[in-house]
């Protein structure tokens, strides 16, 4: 199942197309709060080269996991069902990053967050997967490839209540469809 919604849209287990699925683990918002972000972030004036993400498509991601082969996958959905406590994310406005990113960056960063991406990532090591050595950055990116200037914060902040994750596989078609392997939360 292709993703709209995330959190709405799960299918259990794997499809069998290849030996290998490309997964990563995030948080996903609803498209009517992906959409503020992109108006208060000025995606819809990127210039002419920019890749707008479209808002079914924005997330945040956690963990981000690489091709997997599927047999593992069962024991993966297992090993990611980790404390959560839902909390809430505030956004007042966005940043240019090199290469033309556009992002949505939250205002302050829940305790909640951390201790989520630190759970799964003892989870990850745990399956002796590899975990991203950098520093944790949240965001959101809403647009690649533009130049376009940002625009001045106005407005009150938005708000995301989360209330779960996602584990998502990243298929290989000429749309690069998304779809949930299991939602947590």
């Amino acid at each position: 199942m292709a993703i709209g919604s995330p959190a709405n849209q799960t299918e259990q287990g794997t499809n069998d197309h290849g030996e290998t699925a490309r997964l990563f683990i995030a948080l996903w918002p609803g498209a009517a709060f992906a959409s503020a972000l992109h108006a208060q972030c000025g995606v819809c004036t990127t210039g002419p080269r920019a890749r707008v993400v479209t808002p079914q498509r924005v997330h945040l991601t956690l963990h981000f996991l690489g091709n997997l082969p599927r047999q593992q996958v069962p024991a993966l959905v297992s090993a990611l069902r980790v404390p959560f406590q839902p909390f809430e994310l505030s956004f007042n406005h966005c940043e240019q990053w090199p290469h033309g990113l556009r992002v949505a960056v939250p205002d302050t960063i829940a305790p909640q967050l951390t201790q989520l991406h630190e759970a799964l990532g003892e989870a990850l090591q745990g399956l002796e997967l590899p975990v991203d050595e950098r520093p944790f950055q949240p965001h959101l990116t809403l647009a690649r490839r533009t130049t376009a200037p940002l625009p001045a914060p106005n407005g009150p902040p938005l708000r995301w209540p989360v209330n779960g994750y996602v584990l998502v596989e990243s298929q290989a078609t000429p749309s690069g469809a998304y779809r949930v392997v299991q939602a947590y939360g």
